[in-house]
């Protein structure tokens, strides 16, 4: 069932939070909280299993950051055994937990590490020799530690699944079963979804004990504070029509979403080449290089990002005004993920997604997905391919109000000698001095009889050993 939404009545200082972690909220401009914050927080400090279906962009992290810092504020981390651990299936989503974890815990001394591909391994099991209360990983560096016997998950009393449906897409399960196993039996377990596919409500039955459920929205609708519009326009013309809206639509920031790394390189260096402040992130990149891509968009030294879907979930940035899927997605719940980069914290955006003929069954399973028609919005240069006239068959003339394609010269009109006599007339041209026409022999059947010598008609003398024998 829905809760009502529980945050315009209370605030923070409600929610049983200490004095350290309210000032810190306060100190981040935060004083009332989203609904999933309304109803997790409390369940999570009674140390109750949890689970939250809430759409991205709701304040997710912050449902289980917040009650977290508290938890742990008593206790003492030791040598390799993380007292608790935060599992997200990408590099980006783990940086933005850590990001939060130092936001909210300045006034709270706990120390914290994290575990992602794409960096150096030996700062991170550094790290985890010291001791660490708050282990942030991804499930295959953390499985890599693992079995390297650099960590022990035996100490882990609070475990966190963030983006299980997410997890669930990029084939994680197998790993995150086989991480629960390692833990204790005794902790405390939080699952957070967007959605709930049979999988994931198998693994929170496996593993969560009486969980609490909390559900904020439906799954998989869409941020109502995103206006959604959808751009029927050919293949080919995609890149005039995105420049021609970022320069239309008042955008002050916006992500422009990929589905193909390539596209997203392409695209990237065609905007800078038009003069866009504009930078790219995608699964091929170093992760520093794409933590300083990001950073640069947060800072506004550029203003669009172009990106794959490894930028769909999670990441916070404020003030997105606007979201372009520049191809429609694979699949349909990451158009939700996609567009709620906008419209976060209670500000409004817009997002416009690409339709070309090809995309009717990705479209129509986003629609279907999300419960709404799509409204759709006409941009100059965006009209479909298949509506649109080819090159060839453009009309050229226009009588009596109808469009007619010229016809074609008729072949006798243009070479009216039958093709039978050409020969005649090739042996009726003078031969040019650079190439002299070389006469075709006469076929054999055709050719008159030459006369032997001897036989009636030879008039030529005859030579006189036709009259030697052999023999003699």
């Amino acid at each position: 069932m829905l809760f009502p939404d529980t945050s315009t009545l209370m605030k923070f200082a409600d929610l049983g939070l200490s004095d350290e972690l309210l000032q810190s909220v306060t100190s981040a401009g935060y004083d009332t909280p989203t609904p999933i914050q309304a109803q997790a927080i409390p369940s999570v400090l009674m140390m109750r299993d949890l689970i939250g279906i809430a759409q991205t962009g709701t304040g997710k992290t912050a449902s289980f950051v917040l009650p977290m810092l508290d938890i742990l504020a008593h206790g003492r981390a030791r040598a390799r055994m993380p007292r608790s651990l935060i599992l997200e299936p990408t590099r980006e989503l783990a940086a933005q937990v850590a990001e939060n974890f130092e936001k909210y815990g300045r006034h709270h001394k706990l120390s914290m590490a994290l575990l992602i591909g794409g960096v150096q391994m030996g700062d991170q099991v550094k790290a985890l020799e010291k001791g660490v209360d708050v282990l942030i990983a991804t499930p295959g560096r953390l499985m890599d530690l693992f079995e390297r016997g650099k960590i022990l998950l035996t100490g882990c009393h609070l475990l966190v699944i963030d983006e299980a449906d997410r997890m669930l897409d990029m084939g994680f399960i197998p790993d995150i079963e086989h991480i629960c196993t390692k833990l204790p039996a005794n902790r405390q377990t939080l699952l957070f979804s967007a959605t709930m596919p049979p999988p994931i409500k198998k693994l929170a039955d496996k593993f969560l004990s009486n969980p609490k459920y909390i559900e904020v929205a439906r799954p998989a609708t869409a941020n109502i504070n995103i206006a959604q519009h959808k751009v029927r326009v050919a293949a080919k013309d995609k890149r005039a029509v995105l420049r021609r809206l970022l320069q239309t639509d008042d955008v002050t920031t916006a992500i422009v979403f990929c589905n193909r790394k390539t596209t997203v390189r392409d695209l990237a260096k065609a905007l800078k080449g038009n003069g866009f402040s504009a930078g790219e992130i995608h699964g091929d990149m170093e992760q520093p290089a794409r933590i300083a891509e990001l950073q640069r968009f947060k800072d506004g030294a550029i203003n669009i990002l172009v990106a794959s879907d490894v930028a769909a979930r999670g990441l916070d940035i404020k003030g997105v005004s606007h979201i372009f899927n520049y191809d429609t997605p694979w699949h349909p719940d990451d158009y939700i993920h996609r567009i709620g980069r906008t419209g976060r914290a209670g500000a409004t955006g817009r997002a416009f997604t690409f339709v070309t003929p090809e995309d009717a069954e990705a479209i129509a399973n986003v629609e279907k997905l999300t419960g709404l028609t799509i409204p759709e919005v006409m941009v100059d240069g965006a009209a479909p391919a298949d509506e649109r006239p080819k090159r060839e068959e453009r009309p050229r003339e226009d009588r009596g109000g109808r469009s007619e394609k010229p016809l074609a010269k008729p072949r006798e009109s243009r070479d009216r000698a039958p093709r039978r006599e050409a020969p005649v007339a090739r042996e009726q041209r003078q031969p040019t001095p650079e190439k002299r026409p070389v006469k075709e022999p006469q076929p054999q059947a055709l050719r008159p009889p030459v006369p032997q010598p001897g036989e009636e008609g030879w008039n030529g003398p005859v030579p006189g050993f036709l009259n030697l024998s052999a023999l003699a």
